[in-house]
């Protein structure tokens, strides 16, 4: 099916440039681990958008072989409800104190969360990223912690306050004692 607002005979622009290919590389990965977050198959993304983003369109994105215009990169990040600079790897603008505090994530206790499954795959994919496969804990940092938040079900405070329910927060020397305060 023909995406909406995509020109006939018009393609998204090639991948010359070696460093615009690594860009293209790394917004495929997070729109890759996004959507499997979110715990969708590609099939399920065009299926959810009545056809408006083709499986084989995502997976060329997801692959770095297309480059997204801008108002389809909004319109990707409007679908699956995270902020485009999640998906360009932009830090976010936050406090600098809150910005050196840091949310830990008790791996094994979050492993026992049965409404977790979303939140855990998103976790595995940090993880991947970072080669940090020490298993027991991870720090998310307060990009990550956005988009998981998104996953969870809103904005950080609520993100927080569920991850805090579920008793999957490790209080340790990286988090504030409230580390809604400073958010």
């Amino acid at each position: 099916m023909r995406e909406e607002g995509h020109d006939e005979g018009v393609d998204d622009e090639a991948i010359d440039d070696p460093g615009d290919n690594a860009f293209s590389g790394q917004v495929g990965q997070r729109l890759r681990a996004i959507r499997q977050a979110q715990g969708l198959s590609l099939a399920e993304v065009e299926a959810r958008s009545d056809g408006r983003w083709s499986a084989s369109a995502v997976g060329a994105y997801e692959r770095g072989f297309r480059t997204l215009s801008l108002p389809r990169l909004k319109s990707l990040a409007d679908f699956y409800k995270v902020p485009v600079a999640v998906l360009l790897g932009e830090p976010l603008p936050v406090d600098s104190a809150a910005e050196r505090r840091k949310i830990v994530l008790d791996l094994n206790a979050l492993a026992q969360i049965d409404p977790a499954a979303p939140i855990r795959r998103f976790v595995q994919s940090i993880i991947e990223a970072r080669g940090d496969f020490n298993g027991r804990v991870l720090s998310l940092r307060h990009d990550d912690l956005k988009a998981l938040c998104t996953l969870v079900g809103g904005d950080i405070p609520t993100g927080v306050a569920q991850l805090r329910s579920w008793g999957v927060m490790v209080d340790g020397p990286e988090i504030a004692s409230d580390p809604l305060r400073s958010l």
